[in-house]
């Protein structure tokens, strides 16, 4: 008697099994736009002359339990249903959240790797979250006049009306090590790349414009228009040490093929 009712426990337990739960951090990964680039601006040494390449906008969205991180937020909603010959938008980011029950209210940080417009086109739809930005990217922002092209998208935090986080240096965004902005300048003063550790899938590395695409990545390549090559070099071995010491999945933003290494959205790596 005894060992039919164990017998049947065991199987009810089996059967009512509870799924695992989900893990703390997750890290999406989205599209926000796409750009027709000429890749001769993109290497100072002349390697890609003549070569023309379409660049994705990547965008990526982290949950964690003490709060919800934007990394990028691409081109600006304005492109939606006016394509330029150069870009282009499908959607914006709120719509692309709804997929994941999100209001832009639920978004505490939009972190923004540096101050080019592909990357901080739809900061404006996030009002509510705190600004992290790198400290000298910040300083650059806030000596232009409020109607430069590169100071519109942050309009909100440059009047004062927006909590701002200047990052001088690194930042462990939540406290646990789990998600890292990490100081990258050369490609702007204040430039940052993300370091994202993740339960199961381990380390990724978001490349912020570290590189562009995978063959100046291989290349050590520098863009013609960097703000310093010398810190742009110092920086490049930083991210492929960082990248070799923790055996980090690299992301390179603007790289379509990158992107697609992630899950498709909504789905999200963990």
């Amino acid at each position: 008697m005894l060992k039919a009712l164990f017998a049947a426990t065991a199987a009810l337990a089996l059967t009512g099994q509870a799924a695992p739960p989900a893990p703390a951090i997750q890290l999406y990964a989205f599209e926000c736009g796409k750009l027709q680039e000429d890749l001769s601006w993109y290497n100072d040494a002349f390697a890609f002359e003549g070569q023309k390449r379409e660049f994705v906008a990547g965008c990526f969205l982290i949950r964690h339990p003490k709060g919800v991180l934007l990394w990028d937020t691409g081109l600006t909603p304005d492109l939606i249903g006016k394509p330029t010959p150069e870009q282009a938008l499908a959607t914006t980011i709120p719509d692309r959240l709804k997929a994941l029950g999100l209001a832009p209210a639920a978004v505490t940080y939009v972190g923004i790797s540096h101050y080019h417009a592909d990357h901080t086109g739809g900061a404006r739809d996030f009002p509510d979250a705190e600004l992290l930005i790198g400290a000298r990217d910040w300083e650059a922002l806030r000596a232009l006049k409020d109607n430069h092209p590169r100071a519109a998208p942050l309009a909100h935090w440059r009047s004062g009306k927006g909590k701002v986080q200047a990052v001088p240096g690194d930042l462990d965004v939540f406290g646990d090590g789990s998600v890292q902005m990490l100081a990258m300048p050369g490609h702007t003063p204040g430039h940052t790349a993300l370091l994202v550790k993740l339960p199961r899938t381990g380390a990724v590395l978001l490349s912020g414009d570290e590189y562009h695409f995978r063959e100046n990545r291989a290349r050590r390549g520098v863009p013609k228009f960097n703000t310093s090559r010398a810190e742009t070099l110092a920086s490049h071995d930083r991210f492929e040490e960082i990248a070799k010491v923790l055996k980090a999945k690299v992301i390179i933003q603007h790289d379509a093929r990158d992107l697609a290494l992630l899950p498709a959205f909504p789905k999200a790596a963990e």
